[in-house]
């Protein structure tokens, strides 16, 4: 290890000596020099400052991430595998660092996007980094990686989601097995990961479907524990303030979307193909199933979080499911079913309808989406009928008294309309209907301590076993 630089250097002197080492050399002298300034800060009286004076900030730009600040001064610049050689070097700091603020900060003073010219290379630092440590299993970067896809901006959490996904899903598929396992080790990360996958495959063309394998290994973990997807929004302070355009706070909107846009998708890139070949139509059909299980265990988390609005009297005054997120989605279902023959995809037109509606009926019945009977009879005007969805806006529309908190109306017992055979769900529909008669809804069970998730206290508990008799639909 070099000699660390001291703090009473000036830092165009520690600039001067850093430009006579070689390139490896002065990105560990750096990395010291941060460790020791902002750990000094954090020890002090006065606390951290807001942020990094900018001289130390060129300093990690022009000595980590390699951009020039001086177009007379020739450098070098690391080869692969002093690149490597700092990866590892990273990945041992961390994993060393016994104080988790430490790490945070400096992690947060090398990653944070500036909007400058340096971002780009950030971000290919910090994408190698998070699969170094997939891969080795360093659980202090994978949680403060999960910080930072909480505060950063979609746009880059997506680059960094999608980097991971070419290493494990694409560049080696077999190593899928790897990021599996990270889940029992990390499940903030993976909270974090799956909420930006979700934000980067939006079945909005055909390259921007999720791939099998991540599929699957999503769908794997939220049936192994539903839990998983609240952990964020659980952990999270209602008083802070996430920066604007950052992901959403649980990945439930996302993975509705996935279900629900899934079958249309599926036909769309089926009518592309019938030129080629019958690939599309193959993996639609090998996904659908994966697709109905998440289906099933997307409801099963709204009743989870149900127990959690109620314990924390936050019932109808905390919306999980922003409205404008739901009539987004209900657009896209609209101009998807559009696109689509109706008299070819009848089937999975009536598939996606039933899913929307259903997640929409228990959303509302337990306070994740606060919405009124008469707001979803308009954002749901233009869509193809569709049975159990008239069957959920038949609801009465019930106005709360001012001030109180929102309540969803019940449901009248209404005659349905003669069902289609194009619903899968036809003969289930009077079932689901009755919400506020649900078996499981009251009493709850005994809260069950999660012993996954130790880490999270007391008011992160979720009962361990809700009774769910709701079938997926298929």
């Amino acid at each position: 290890m070099c000699k660390t630089i001291p703090l009473y250097i000036d830092m165009s002197d520690i600039r001067h000596a850093l430009l006579r080492r070689d390139p490896l050399s002065a990105a560990k002298e750096v990395l010291y020099h941060l460790d020791i300034s902002l750990g000094s800060a954090l020890q002090s009286a006065s606390g951290p400052a807001s942020g990094l004076e900018k001289s130390t900030v060129d300093l990690v730009e022009e000595f980590i991430f390699h951009v020039p600040k001086d177009r007379n001064v020739q450098r070098k610049r690391m080869s692969c595998v002093q690149e490597l050689q700092l990866l590892e070097i990273m990945c041992s700091y961390f994993q060393e660092q016994s104080k988790d603020a430490v790490r945070q900060v400096i992690f947060s003073a090398l990653f944070s996007l500036q909007g400058n010219k340096a971002d780009e290379s950030r971000m290919a630092m910090l994408s190698k980094l998070v699969s170094m440590a997939i891969a080795v299993c360093r659980v202090p970067i994978l949680e403060c990686a999960a910080t930072w896809l909480q505060r950063t901006h979609s746009a880059w959490c997506v680059r960094l989601a999608r980097a991971l996904v070419d290493d494990y899903c694409a560049l080696v598929p077999c190593s899928i097995a790897t990021l599996q396992n990270i889940c029992s080790a990390s499940p903030r990360f993976c909270c974090q990961l799956i909420t930006a996958v979700t934000a980067l495959y939006d079945f909005s063309s055909d390259e921007l479907t999720p791939p099998p394998a991540l599929l699957e290994m999503v769908v794997g973990w939220i049936a192994e524990d539903p839990r998983l997807l609240l952990l964020t929004f659980i952990n999270t302070p209602l008083t802070s303030s996430l920066p604007i355009g950052c992901l959403e706070v649980t990945p439930l909107m996302g993975l509705l979307r996935w279900c629900v846009k899934a079958p249309l998708a599926y036909q769309r890139g089926q009518k592309l193909s019938l030129t080629n070949n019958q690939a599309e139509t193959d993996k639609g059909m090998g996904c659908e199933e994966l697709y109905s299980k998440l289906h099933l265990s997307i409801l099963q988390v709204f009743l989870m979080l149900q127990v959690h609005l109620t314990e924390q009297n936050l019932f109808g005054r905390l919306a999980v499911l922003q409205v404008e997120s739901a009539a987004a989605l209900i657009e896209e279902v609209s101009r998807l079913s559009d696109e689509l023959n109706p008299l070819h995809a009848a089937n999975q037109i009536q598939l996606a309808l039933d899913r929307l509606a259903q997640a929409v009926q228990v959303a509302m019945a337990t306070g994740a989406l606060l919405c009124t009977r008469e707001d979803l009879r308009t954002l749901c005007s233009r869509l193809p009928h569709n049975n159990l969805l008239q069957l959920v806006m038949s609801g009465p529309v019930v106005s709360p008294p001012h001030g109180s908190p929102f309540q969803p109306s019940p449901y009248t017992y209404v005659h349905p309309a003669r069902p289609s055979p194009l619903s899968p769900l036809s003969s289930a529909h009077a079932a689901l209907s009755p919400l506020h008669t649900h078996p499981a809804l009251s009493p709850h069970r005994p809260l069950v301590p999660h012993s996954t998730h130790s880490s999270l206290g007391s008011h992160a508990f979720h009962p361990a076993a809700v009774a769910f008799p709701y079938r997926p639909i298929r």
